[in-house]
């Protein structure tokens, strides 16, 4: 139930953005918006939350990772709940609508990477990535549930989504109270200044590989959420296809994603090689998929090669959250993992306004584009990631211990 409880924080805010694409469309022609216009609704909610990890994870580490989760958890569920009363009954509903997604914005930012940093506190070895390959299964498995109960709910009235928040984040806040157990913190948390410091003293020793992980990880978030964006418009405008079938349709490529997810952190252990290895594998498996992807056309075809980008994300995104959190000691951790966190948003908030500019462009310019980012970087994560010998699954592996002692400051 631990596992459960954790694995609610991410699902709840991947359906912060996930849930709103299919009805993203919809909310176009009911507002008579922009094509940029529609786009910042997902864009002002991963910049709010690219702005505020840092900080929800600095917190997180000072005081513990519950006092920083379940408020946010509640602002999650305020911020859709002013968002779907802007569009029910207020005058400047998109003004409102945007008020309400950068409070859900700030929320989201005190959920899914303190959650990393507490499966980091909880669980040790290769059980900690067999957690973590679940927190990450569950954020694609929210990715997946998120535009069926979109399209579903928007058959009610297409603004039924920003209700359904306060809801999820009402049964995670439950949970979260009653099956998450921490261990009261041993030490008096550093003073700021000496807390700075320890940070600074992991991204000197550990940096460069460091950030190519966070590059990795935006670069995911970026394509995934880019390639969404355009798949709900042209399910609609050159397919006509609305509704719940366009909620099972976008939940392909998603449930692809997830299940990937799942058995890739079932089984890295702490095989720092393997981990290398899937990083690469899974780029190089993106940039095959977005390159053929300019050559075909029909529905079918077309979704069975974007299920080849997500199979490669499937195999990046627990790698990079395993060695993410196995970088540092528990003192930094959740300003690390925020960190990460924050990138990722970052990736996400910049997808749709990209990809819709793409959109205008060139369609095989957008497809060959992407295909050219994902190869760069797959050649920077083979040569910037370095990790020793391999260890054994019960033991910390000798880079986690080297990371860990780089990380104390006592």
């Amino acid at each position: 139930m631990t596992v459960f409880a954790i694995g609610s924080i991410p699902m709840i805010m991947t359906l912060g953005n996930s849930m709103l694409i299919p009805i993203l469309p919809k909310m176009k022609s009911e507002l008579n918006l922009t094509q940029f216009q529609v786009s910042l609704t997902i864009t002002v909610f991963s910049i709010a939350a690219a702005i505020a990890i840092p900080l929800f994870g600095y917190l997180s580490d000072r005081f513990s990772r519950k006092a920083i989760i379940i408020p946010c958890l509640f602002l999650y569920g305020i911020g859709g709940l002013l968002a779907g009363l802007a569009a029910a009954w207020f005058s400047k509903a998109f003004f409102w609508i945007i008020a309400g997604r950068i409070l859900q914005g700030l929320g989201a930012a005190g959920t899914s990477p303190i959650a990393m940093a507490l499966t980091g506190d909880l669980f040790k070895g290769g059980r900690q990535s067999k957690v973590l390959g679940v927190v990450e299964a569950s954020n694609g498995f929210g990715k997946v549930l998120s535009p069926i109960l979109g399209s579903l709910l928007a058959l009610l009235f297409w603004y039924a989504v920003f209700f359904a928040f306060p809801l999820f984040c009402v049964l995670s806040i439950v949970l979260a109270w009653i099956f998450i157990k921490e261990k009261p913190k041993k030490k008096a948390p550093p003073p700021p200044g000496k807390y700075v410091k320890g940070l600074f003293s992991v991204f000197k020793h550990e940096g460069r590989w460091l950030f190519t992980t966070y590059l990795v990880g935006a670069t995911c978030l970026f394509t995934l959420f880019g390639i969404l964006f355009y798949l709900s418009d042209v399910l609609e405008k050159k397919y006509h296809i609305d509704g719940v079938l366009k909620g099972a349709i976008l939940a392909i490529p998603l449930l692809v994603l997830c299940t990937t997810s799942y058995i890739t952190g079932s089984k890295i252990g702490k095989k720092l090689q393997l981990m290398k290895n899937l990083i690469v594998i899974g780029l190089l498996c993106m940039t095959a998929s977005f390159s053929l992807l300019v050559f075909f056309d029909k529905l079918f075809l077309f979704i069975s090669i974007l299920a080849i980008s997500s199979l490669g994300t499937g195999f990046v995104l627990p790698c990079l959250n395993s060695l993410i959190t196995g970088s540092v000691g528990k003192a930094r951790r959740g300003f690390v993992t925020s960190l990460y966190g924050s990138v990722r948003f970052l990736g996400v908030a910049g997808g749709p306004p990209i990809y819709g500019w793409l959109m205008g462009w060139s369609r095989t310019g957008m497809f060959w584009s992407t295909a050219g980012l994902t190869l760069v970087v797959a050649i920077l994560s083979f040569t910037m990631i370095h990790p020793q010998k391999e260890g054994s699954d019960d033991a910390e592996t000798t880079l986690f211990k080297k990371f860990q002692i780089n990380a104390q400051t006592e």
